[in-house]
């Protein structure tokens, strides 16, 4: 099955799980535990996990999934997958929790390695991004679809950065090379941040924190589709299902690829096999 046929039934299977947490938003009726690793885990992303996995296993019953809801299987068995899917049911719990209603719904195709097909669904705005490889990247809100791409930004222009609600910004700053012209917009959720990259809302976005392989997956098409670029704190690409552990290295997403962005952002060494 071709990435165009894929991308409708995947939409729909994000609408239909960012509808349940919407609902469960809404009324309340969700509880809330911490998980090994004490992030917050709640009933809804549960609810969403098992709506996303049930749609894409009827999809494509061939396809592997991973779930940051679900057990991994081990690297020796999915180091066998030439594509899979990655799935954050609800990016953004602590949003959730915290009453934000900045909190996502997250689906990726990866092939060979690399996501070529990304969904972000956000049920508050009741908007789509979307993006499949070669194909350029969309917004959906409603019937309105536009083609979306990052920011045409220039030396010397005051600097837009994505910052998280809940992070100090103290960390951000001194990973600037330079601190006038800068101004910080804050939002809830991984991947609504990068998704303003991705639409030109921001020139970028400093992640510094624990996230996972499915925090970037369906972004990384995305963001790569609308002219940008995600790397890690050192300027190094990122990587999918190639270790033992998901865990994500530090990032950025960096809106034109063509932008000296070493002149503006100071490389940071970052562990990539932290236990997640």
């Amino acid at each position: 099955m071709f990435l165009s046929q894929l991308l409708e039934p995947v939409k729909a299977a994000a609408l239909e799980a960012g509808t349940e947490l919407w609902q469960l938003y809404q009324s309340g009726n969700f509880e809330q535990q911490q998980k090994a690793d004490q992030s917050p885990v709640t009933t809804a992303d549960l609810a969403a996990n098992a709506i996303i996995i049930e749609r894409l296993s009827e999809l494509t019953p061939d396809i592997p999934i991973i779930s940051e809801e679900s057990r991994l299987a081990p690297l020796s068995q999915r180091s066998q997958w030439s594509r899979y899917w990655l799935i954050d049911p609800m990016d953004g719990t602590q949003e959730f929790v915290a009453r934000s209603g900045d909190f996502a719904v997250s689906i990726a195709l990866v092939e060979n390695g690399w996501p070529a097909l990304g969904v972000i669904y956000w049920p508050k705005q009741k908007v789509f991004y979307y993006a499949t490889r070669n194909k350029g990247a969309f917004k959906q809100q409603g019937q309105l679809i536009s083609k979306i791409a990052v920011n045409r930004f220039k030396q010397g222009q005051s600097l837009n950065i994505a910052v998280s609600r809940r992070q100090p910004l103290e960390p951000i700053k001194r990973l600037l090379h330079r601190e006038q012209d800068v101004a910080y917009i804050a939002l809830g959720s991984c991947s609504l941040k990068s998704c303003l990259i991705a639409e030109g809302k921001a020139d970028c976005y400093i992640r510094i924190g624990p996230t996972g392989e499915w925090d970037t997956g369906a972004v990384q098409v995305i963001v790569e589709e609308a002219g940008g670029q995600i790397l890690d704190s050192e300027f190094l690409p990122l990587s999918y299902n190639q270790r033992d552990t998901l865990a994500n290295p530090n990032f950025m997403v960096l809106g034109q690829a063509s932008v000296a962005w070493q002149q503006l952002i100071k490389a940071k060494a970052t562990l990539r096999d932290l236990m997640l």
